[in-house]
């Protein structure tokens, strides 16, 4: 049986320095969790899903995206 994951609703998030400032592309994470950061769709939050992603993947991406190695 698959596990719920954990409970986000009392978490505090942050939309991300990288989002789009007109709305449209805007993501947030939530930070201070152990070992994990989740991340969801500002358009869609609270209500809608996240996706968590272990802490030490999330730093590689976002080393990626600091450094310009991330294409579109």
């Amino acid at each position: 049986m698959a596990s719920a994951g954990p409970d986000l609703g009392n978490d505090v998030w942050r939309k991300s320095s990288y989002s789009n400032g007109s709305g449209g592309l805007c993501l947030e994470v939530a930070d201070g969790l152990t070992g994990i950061v989740p991340v969801r769709d500002s358009k869609t939050a609270p209500h809608g899903p996240a996706i968590v992603v272990p802490a030490n993947a999330w730093a590689r991406f976002v080393a990626a995206v600091r450094h310009g190695d991330l294409t579109t």
